[in-house]
């Protein structure tokens, strides 16, 4: 069978997969530093926090393409939670953020012809989701000097007449890195001219990694934006399946990109009733499993910190919020190599930095959402391996 351009050309794992495969196939054991599951990273969920949607009225089906009123408005009190003020009718509920990326695209962009930015680093999953939809992505960058910040310039750079949205993550994974209102601004005044959309993925917004830190975007009012969120990262359930997005702009952009997502959201209809019926219990329940995420990326920031504080050649970069850090190590060999040899030598798993588009240097990626044990074990051997 033919395949379209909307998959990669190869199919075939890359080296690190396949040796992890191996391992396991052996049954090694591993330190794993690269758990981003919270329902199997030692958190305590209450019992009964799914027995909401186990709700009778979870049998009446209504379906009601944006949402039904009660979900909307469960989202809009918790947004005021953290202090932004979205109205119920501006919200948009979906099974999912990537599921929202996808229905933005078909909001923005005419297939095969138009573009989105996306920065770099980030998560690779945006070129399955820009692929998938028949968008092209390119990439604008983040620079580090002591801090992640936007680079204006490239970001001037990767713009053409066919770009139709730029996507934010704030905090970013993996940098964690959080943009301020004056590159928000920045960014919003180019859309507002060109005629694209603002997009801003703020799953990770409720683990700033110390106090002081602001995580609640500053949205440009010149543009239309959307702002995405869901329970996944927010209430550590990512096995729930719902997200949402909230927009704001100008009256006449927003009024008309609800009507159409209204009918993208009608055609697919994919979130669940049970979950909608049982969203206000779930999102107020949140807040337990919230503080136990936030308690643990706060601890094992500070440890890998402080123990990398005794390895004056390793660099934890700096990092705002969000569920992962990224370390600069000494350039002596392939980031590949390294993770390799530590997977096969020290039984240490980690990411490379060119699976985020990480450039300029050799990079680890580490999940701060490891269970503490794992963690600080995992650590050191993996700065034992790198002075290696």
């Amino acid at each position: 069978m033919a395949m379209t351009s909307r998959f990669p050309s190869s199919f075939e794992p890359n080296p690190v997969t396949r040796a992890l495969r191996r391992a396991r196939a052996a049954g090694q054991p591993l330190l794993d530093l690269t758990v981003t599951n919270p329902t199997r990273a030692g958190f305590h969920y209450d019992p009964e926090i799914l027995a909401p949607l186990a709700g009778r009225q979870s049998l009446n089906y209504d379906p009601v393409p944006l949402g039904l009123a009660t979900a909307r408005a469960a989202v809009s009190a918790d947004y005021r939670r953290r202090h932004l003020e979205i109205s119920p009718d501006r919200i948009v509920l979906t099974a999912s953020t990537s599921e929202a990326y996808a229905w933005l695209f078909k909001l923005c962009c005419r297939p095969t012809d138009d573009e989105v930015l996306i920065p770099a680093p980030s998560y690779p999953l945006f070129d399955h989701l820009t692929r998938m939809d028949g968008v092209r992505a390119v990439a604008y960058r983040l620079d580090y000097h002591g801090r992640w910040a936007l680079d204006v310039a490239s970001l001037d750079e990767a713009w053409s007449d066919v770009v139709r949205a730029v996507l934010v993550v704030s905090p970013n994974n993996p940098t964690g890195s959080v943009l301020g209102a004056e590159e928000l601004q920045a960014i919003g005044e180019r859309c507002a001219e060109r005629d694209a959309v603002l997009i801003v993925d703020e799953v990770f917004a409720d683990y700033p990694l110390r106090n002081g830190v602001e995580t609640a975007a500053v949205m440009p009012s010149a543009c239309l934006s959307v702002r995405l969120g869901g329970l996944s990262k927010s209430a550590g359930l990512p096995q729930v399946k719902l997200g949402w997005m909230a927009l704001d702009g100008p009256e006449a952009q927003v009024a008309n990109a609800i009507d159409k997502l209204e009918l993208i959201a009608d055609t697919y209809l994919s979130v669940s009733t049970p979950v909608q019926v049982a969203a206000p219990a779930l999102i107020a329940s949140g807040e337990a499993v919230r503080a136990q995420i936030r308690a643990r990326v706060r601890r094992n920031d500070a440890a890998i910190r402080a123990a990398a504080g005794r390895h004056p050649a390793v660099d934890v970069l700096t990092a705002d919020g969000g569920w992962s850090v990224v370390m600069r190590v000494p350039a002596v060999r392939p980031e590949e190599e390294l993770v390799l040899t530590l997977l096969q030598h020290d039984q240490v798993l980690v990411h490379p930095g060119y699976f985020f588009d990480l450039a300029d240097g050799c990079h680890v990626i580490v999940s701060l959402l490891t269970p503490p044990d794992t963690f600080d074990t995992g650590v050191e051997r993996l700065l034992d391996g790198v002075d290696g």
